[in-house]
């Protein structure tokens, strides 16, 4: 996958892996600010717990990841609802990793939303291959979007054509990748 942004410079290309034992764990505040990182996620994202706390969790954002699926993810758990995602990330030194993400609402005592909560697991490899050319279309739609609205506007509608082609909500289509 391309991006002709800044970003791309940073990148190595190469993947980093965890076991499939571990599990990458963060939670974040209501704006996705991180507030708890576990030392699975400090090893393999390369960042000290300080250049986490308090930081936007898209410190991690990869350029080859749709922003349309980022805007799924954001709007299911904004809406109460838990969401699986394959998510590839981007370490501090531009190496990448793949994850199944199981991201959560946290809530208070009181019932109150208050932030979110997100499991990170190994993903299975033929998921990963399955959805790199179906990324690379999303990425290909949004890039060739005259503005960052316009571009996620575009990758949503790219992205539910091809959901709708498949006969699958996005949920469905993980937990179909994740049994193959």
């Amino acid at each position: 996958m391309s991006t002709p942004s800044a970003a791309r410079a940073h990148l190595t290309g190469v993947e980093t892996f965890f076991g499939d034992e571990e599990i990458i764990v963060s939670k974040t505040d209501l704006s996705g600010r991180i507030t708890y990182c576990n030392d699975v996620f400090m090893r393999v994202s390369g960042y000290s717990e300080r250049e986490l706390l308090g930081v936007p969790h898209s410190i991690l954002r990869h350029p080859d990841m749709p922003r349309s699926v980022f805007k799924l993810l954001w709007d299911t758990i904004q809406a109460g609802e838990e969401c699986f995602a394959y998510v590839v990330n981007r370490t501090k030194t531009g190496d990448h990793y793949w994850v199944l993400a199981h991201v959560t609402p946290s809530y208070d005592a009181s019932g109150r939303m208050v932030g979110f909560h997100s499991n990170r697991r190994t993903p299975d490899r033929s998921a990963i291959d399955t959805l790199v050319p179906v990324y690379q279309q999303l990425l290909a739609v949004e890039r060739a979007a005259i503005s960052k609205k316009a571009a996620i506007e575009a990758g949503e509608q790219a992205l539910q054509a091809f959901l709708g082609r498949s006969g699958m909500k996005y949920p469905e289509l993980v937990f179909s990748l994740s049994a193959a």
